[in-house]
């Protein structure tokens, strides 16, 4: 089995990641340095199973699709936006819901076979880029300045190396069977986003 099937297969393993972990990167203190800032955006997103389990799939459709490097990146522009406005006190409702609500639409899309549902896509990433900005933004309230900017630093330096590694991964697939590839990581964002919203009810 290659690196980027267990990826695919691995995805239901993040449900024996504690959900709490997922907004307390530091232990639950709030970062007050500049280096606190930029650990804690560093290991927020991968930390947090709903959050990792989305990036994954990001960096999968990415690599088996052939896209380049706009579209991930308007999930990350949109997640950097929702800490800003989060930090600012600009919150959307529900928001451990919508990081829910993302994964399985992410999943049904997946499902649906290795050949991107375009238009869902590029309509998706953005606003879940927002849902997932908002809950990451959840380790930030009341914090300075400093660490927050440098928090967005390490936010962005963690999903691209996790969303472009795994599509560097999926582009080296060749013999392998994308359509399952794609079905089994659909599963298990199913399976993640059906945990999260068992765990808020």
């Amino acid at each position: 089995m290659t690196i980027a099937q267990r990826l695919a297969t691995g995805m239901p393993l993040l449900l024996l990641a504690g959900p709490a972990a997922a907004h307390h990167p530091m232990g639950g203190e709030l970062p007050s340095t500049l280096w606190h800032g930029l650990a804690s955006g560093l290991a927020h997103p991968v930390i947090g199973p709903d959050h990792l389990a989305f990036l994954l799939a990001i960096g999968l459709v990415a690599g088996l699709a052939g896209w380049g490097w706009m579209r991930p990146l308007s999930f990350a522009l949109a997640s950097l936006a929702g800490v800003a406005a989060g930090w600012l006190g600009l919150w959307l409702p529900a928001v451990e819901w919508l990081v829910a609500a993302t994964l399985l639409l992410a999943g049904l899309l997946l499902l649906a076979g290795p050949a991107p549902r375009r238009a869902g896509w590029e309509l998706l990433l953005p606003l879940a880029g927002l849902a997932h900005g908002q809950a990451y933004a959840e380790a930030m309230i009341g914090a300075e300045a400093t660490p927050v900017l440098a928090y967005l630093v390490g936010l962005a330096l963690v999903q691209g190396l996790v969303v472009l590694g795994v599509a560097a991964l999926a582009r080296r697939m060749m013999g392998l069977s994308r359509p399952l590839v794609a079905r089994l990581a659909g599963f298990g964002l199913l399976a993640t986003g059906l945990a999260s919203l068992l765990g808020q009810a």
